[in-house]
């Protein structure tokens, strides 16, 4: 079993989140605009349309895990699996569908100081430390995230319509120092409910904000979704 020291504590491979909750909505952005703000990975956006990727805002408050307890914003596009050939929309369709899309992290503030020195040097990922205020529990599900003072982004999600949950692996990609590393999440997520739209989004004047308007993000999302019990095993990263 590998194992990492963070802060003098050690960390077990693979590492489990017992408790977690998450909403996230779902955007349909330009390609070429994308994909020129996460050239910098090596990775290519996944076009679920011609000319149209998907970036996904989220909130997650993790409840009981061995990072500890934090709360989490990222900014995440669906990319092409690194390992595939993938050249066309009706490939990258084949693999939406399939459930074989991978997901870049390309933001991801968080308040703990733990996780963030976990997150940085076991897997890569750029965390940064952030200020949340965040409503999990109600019907419709609302966060904000600011750093020093300046709003990046306040979210809220209406309720939608049950949807039965299922485990599912994700390869979530991270770019930090030069080097852009894969690791495979196992999640068993229940009481998922989603629908079409459903999310009211404020950008503020923070840097990650102003990096999201020049997405030009819809009004309207593609789709939200709500999972009040969420579990999630991973373990380390790989070079891609």
């Amino acid at each position: 079993m590998n194992s990492h020291q963070v802060l003098g504590k050690q960390v077990d491979m693979p590492v489990e989140i017992r408790q977690a909750s998450a909403f996230t909505a779902m955007y349909s952005v330009p390609t070429g605009a994308a994909q020129e703000l996460i050239d910098y990975t090596g990775l290519e956006i996944l076009q679920f349309r011609p000319g149209r990727g998907i970036c996904a805002l989220v909130f997650v408050d993790y409840v009981d895990g061995d990072l500890g307890p934090y709360n989490e914003f990222g900014v995440t596009f669906l990319v092409r699996d690194h390992r595939t050939d993938s050249t066309s929309v009706t490939q990258d369709v084949k693999a939406l569908a399939k459930g074989r899309a991978g997901a870049l992290i390309h933001r991801l503030p968080v308040d703990g100081e733990f996780t963030l020195a976990a997150g940085r040097g076991i897997w890569g990922f750029p965390k940064v430390l952030a200020d949340f205020d965040v409503d999990h529990v109600s019907s419709v599900k609302r966060a904000s995230v600011s750093q020093d003072g300046r709003l990046i982004a306040q979210l809220s999600v209406a309720k939608g319509i049950p949807l039965p949950g299922s485990g599912a692996s994700l390869t979530a990609y991270s770019h930090l120092d030069g080097i852009t590393r894969f690791t495979t999440w196992d999640m068993n997520p229940s009481g998922v409910r989603s629908r079409p739209g459903g999310a009211e989004l404020k950008l503020g004047s923070h840097p990650i904000a102003e990096e999201l308007r020049s997405l030009g993000l819809p009004k309207r999302a593609l789709v939200t979704s709500s999972i009040p019990n969420l579990r999630m095993t991973f373990g380390d990263a790989q070079p891609v």
